[in-house]
C-alpha cells in the first residue's frame, strides 16, 4: 500500500497574497518575509516592486517614525524595510535603481538639517552603498548630477554612516574605468581638502573624529587598491592630493593654531601617523601618539639623510610637510593643552 504525502507547503507569506486587499505592512508583520524575498518568491516580488509598494519601503527607511508608539517596536518596519530594500534581488535592484523618483525620496534625507537619526541613516547608507555595488552606472550617474551631494554628505559627517557611504564610493564601484571617473570627481569636488579643514579648533568634536578617521580610511584603502593595481596608467587623485605638501602643511597649520585643541592635535596626529605608516597606530592616549609620531618622524628623517631608498609608501613631500612643525610638537609635549574632559581622549 502506498501512500501519496504532499510535501509542499504553502508559506504565510503566500497565504497572505492570496488575499485581494494585502497591505505591505500585513507581509511586513510576517517573519518569514525576508526568507521568501531572498528565496525569490515570483508573487512576493511583484507586489512589493510595485510603484507604491516601493515608495513606501523607501519612505520608511528615511522618514521618522511616530513617537507616540511604542519604543521597542518603533522602528520595527523601517528595519525590515531596509532588509527588503538590500536584500540583493535583482528584481528589486532594478526597480529601485532604475526608478529615479524613488532615488529622489532617497536622496531628500541628506537634505534635513542635522543631525540625522543614527539608525535611520544607517539604513539610508546601507540601502545607497548596495546599490553602488550593484546598480552602480545609474546611482552614480544620478549623485553626479547632485551639485551639493558631497556637501550634504559633509555636513551629516558627524554620524558615522556617512562615512561609510564616502568609503563605498571609493572602493565598491566597477569596473575600473568608472572607479577612475568616481575618483576624478570627487577629486574637483575637493573632498580630501574640505575633510582637512573639518579637523581645526572649534568644530564639531564628533565631525572632527570622523573627518580624521574617513582620511585615514582612504589613505589606507588607495593604498591597498594601488598595490594591487599596479598595471593601471592613471594614479589615484585622492592619494595624490592627501600626500601632497600642500595638504600636509594646512593639516598642521589647523592643528597649531593658537587656539589649539586636544582633539584638534590628536585627530590630525591620527591622519600623519597613517601618512606615515600603513599599520594602525592603535588605542593609544593622546601624548603617547604624539610621541610615537616624533619616533616614527625621527627614523624616517634618518633613511632619508643617509640616502637609503624606501620601499614603504611614504613620499617625501609628507616629510616636507611635517620637517618644519617638529618644533611644534616637541613644545606640544612641554606644555600640552588643557584637557577639557575626565580622562584623555584615546584613538
Amino acid at each position: 500500500m502506498f501512500w501519496k504525502f504532499d510535501l509542499h507547503t504553502t508559506s504565510h507569506v503566500d497565504k497572505l497574497l492570496d488575499k485581494e486587499d494585502v497591505t505591505l505592512r500585513e507581509l511586513m508583520d510576517e517573519d518569514d518575509i525576508l526568507q521568501e524575498c531572498k528565496a525569490q518568491n515570483r508573487r512576493l516580488l511583484l507586489f512589493l516592486s510595485q510603484d507604491q509598494c516601493m515608495e513606501d519601503l523607501v519612505t520608511l527607511i528615511t522618514q521618522e517614525p511616530p513617537t507616540d508608539i511604542d519604543e521597542k517596536i518603533r522602528f520595527k518596519y523601517p528595519n525590515i524595510a531596509c532588509e527588503l530594500l538590500t536584500s540583493d534581488v535583482n528584481h528589486i535592484n532594478d526597480k529601485l535603481g532604475g526608478d529615479e523618483s524613488l532615488l529622489e525620496i532617497l536622496y531628500r534625507f541628506l537634505e534635513q538639517e542635522p543631525p540625522l537619526n543614527p539608525l535611520l541613516a544607517s539604513f539610508f547608507s546601507k540601502t545607497i552603498g548596495n546599490l553602488i555595488a550593484r546598480k552602480t552606472e545609474q546611482v552614480i550617474s544620478f549623485l553626479r548630477k547632485k551639485d551639493g551631494f558631497i556637501s550634504l554628505v559633509l555636513k551629516h559627517i558627524d554620524t558615522s554612516a556617512m562615512m561609510d557611504l564616502l568609503l563605498r564610493l571609493i572602493s565598491c564601484v566597477e569596473p575600473a574605468p568608472l572607479r577612475q571617473e568616481v575618483l576624478n570627481w570627487l577629486n574637483e569636488e575637493k573632498l580630501i581638502q574640505r575633510l582637512v579643514d573639518l579637523i581645526r579648533t572649534g568644530e564639531d568634536e564628533e565631525k572632527q573624529s570622523n573627518a580624521s578617521q574617513t582620511l585615514c580610511d582612504i589613505i589606507r584603502l588607495s593604498r591597498d587598491q594601488a598595490t594591487q593595481m599596479q598595471d593601471t596608467t592613471e594614479p589615484d587623485p585622492l592619494l595624490t592630493v592627501v600626500e601632497s605638501q600642500d595638504t600636509v602643511e594646512q593639516l598642521l597649520k589647523n592643528m597649531f593654531k593658537e587656539d589649539k585643541s586636544e582633539n584638534c592635535l590628536v585627530n590630525g596626529t591620527q591622519v600623519l601617523l597613517t601618512l606615515l605608516e600603513t599599520r594602525r597606530p592603535g588605542n593609544s592616549p593622546a601624548l603617547s601618539v604624539i610621541i610615537a609620531f616624533l619616533y616614527r618622524v625621527e627614523g624616517l628623517m634618518d633613511l632619508c639623510s643617509q640616502g637609503y631608498e624606501r620601499s614603504y609608501t611614504v613620499n617625501n613631500s609628507i616629510l616636507l610637510g611635517i620637517e618644519p612643525h617638529l618644533k611644534d610638537f616637541q613644545q606640544l609635549l612641554l606644555n600640552p593643552p588643557k584637557v577639557t574632559r575626565v580622562s584623555l581622549f584615546t584613538l
